[in-house]
């Protein structure tokens, strides 16, 4: 496998370009009262977008990013741009880390250091990560693909190979949102090469074995079914547009920055744990840096075709499957419905059931200490001197 070093630099031309845009939006007019009940809440938009065009410094952000050490390589032939950032200890675990939707690799950055140098932040050297941030084809600086049929089952397979071309054998897994799914399949498809798996999401598309020969279902079991149809009603109907009519959606996205921005922002001011400021959760310019990834890499039509292919290959599974490698849960208090444990344990070997203090749907970007911490926990005792090739 060929690796190659990135940098990022985004030209004066594009960033003008932007600004230009930024100053040109067609306003709607809100109708009174509104707030966010029907999707974006205008006041904070119109701040948001006003930070983006005059406040926000992304030659800044753009230097934080090229601090970590970034790569592509051709992946059975798909170009993935990764993070691979190697851990200080004696014998750093391999861990790799996989985004969702509408996040990116930026979600992770605050968290890698925590990972790949425990001791700078008071934890054990004993718990460094080799960590690897891949991101997801058609996302920021992953070539989108060229062909249907790439969804979360078949990235889990890119995945292995990636690892393979770095040298891992064993590796540790970790994601939320699509990042979660990836997980997953991997610890389901590689099981012999997946030392455990850690998520702080469970996509309600993961359905175990019913019917004959299964437990019944608890009480809690239907609560939590009767639970994510009522919010998938009132709530997902992003993810059903998405699934089933990205493209038209995609063209003003890739073509208003304003549009964009309400699109992603609406999701983070949403699902984050703000207290109806989604800066007790994330700053603007976290934000701003992930909305802009966006934007320069012009990848948000591309970003969707995960919503297809993935409704193609449901978390589905049969009597007799289950996904042997050690799981552990991470449960955020503001994250998107949940399953009860019980339910996870149809098919999963968990491990660990941890309830977490505050945080939402991007864990690692509102509260990277405690997902951190968490993560060092599950690992520790699952670590391997046998992990490289």
């Amino acid at each position: 496998m060929k690796v190659t070093p990135f940098y990022l630099r985004i030209s004066d031309e594009e960033l003008s370009d932007l600004h230009q845009r930024l100053s040109q939006t067609r306003w709607i007019n809100e109708m009174q009262g509104i707030g966010a009940s029907e999707g974006i809440d205008m006041t904070f938009l119109e701040k948001l977008v006003d930070y983006w065009q005059h406040d926000f410094d992304w030659r800044a952000q753009e230097e934080k990013i090229n601090r970590f050490d970034h790569f592509k390589a051709e992946v059975a032939g798909q170009s993935i741009h990764f993070i691979h950032q190697h851990g200080t200890g004696h014998a750093p675990m391999p861990l790799i880390l996989t985004h969702g939707w509408p996040g990116s690799f930026v979600e992770m950055l605050d968290i890698i250091p925590l990972l790949t140098n425990p001791s700078a932040y008071g934890g054990d050297p004993a718990d460094s990560f080799d960590v690897i941030v891949p991101s997801l084809p058609g996302y920021g600086f992953s070539a989108a693909p060229e062909k249907k049929g790439i969804g979360p089952y078949e990235i889990a397979a890119l995945w292995a190979e990636l690892m393979s071309g770095l040298g891992y054998q064993r590796f540790a897994v970790q994601g939320g949102d699509f990042g979660a799914t990836v997980s997953t399949w991997l610890a389901s498809r590689y099981p012999e090469r997946v030392a455990g798996i850690h998520l702080n999401y469970i996509s309600g598309s993961y359905s175990p074995p019913l019917g004959e020969g299964q437990p019944p279902i608890t009480k809690e079991e239907k609560q939590y079914l009767d639970h994510i149809l009522a919010w998938s009603n009132q709530h997902a109907a992003y993810g059903r547009l998405q699934s089933t009519k990205p493209q038209s959606l995609a063209v003003g996205l890739n073509d208003s920055p304003a549009g964009l921005a309400a699109w992603i922002a609406e999701k983070f001011y949403a699902w984050t744990d703000n207290n109806g400021n989604v800066e007790d959760a994330v700053s603007y310019d976290a934000l701003l840096t992930n909305i802009s990834l966006y934007w320069f890499t012009q990848t948000i039509g591309s970003s969707l075709r995960m919503y297809v292919e993935g409704s193609k290959r449901p978390m589905h599974f049969s009597a007799g499957e289950c996904i042997k490698p050690p799981l552990g849960v991470a449960l955020f208090p503001a994250e998107l419905p949940m399953p009860p444990k019980s339910w996870v344990g149809r098919c999963y070997n968990i491990q660990r059931w941890e309830k977490m203090s505050k945080g939402g749907h991007f864990a690692a970007l509102e509260n990277p200490q405690a997902l951190a911490k968490e993560i060092c926990e599950f690992f520790r005792p699952l670590r391997s001197v046998n992990t490289h090739l």
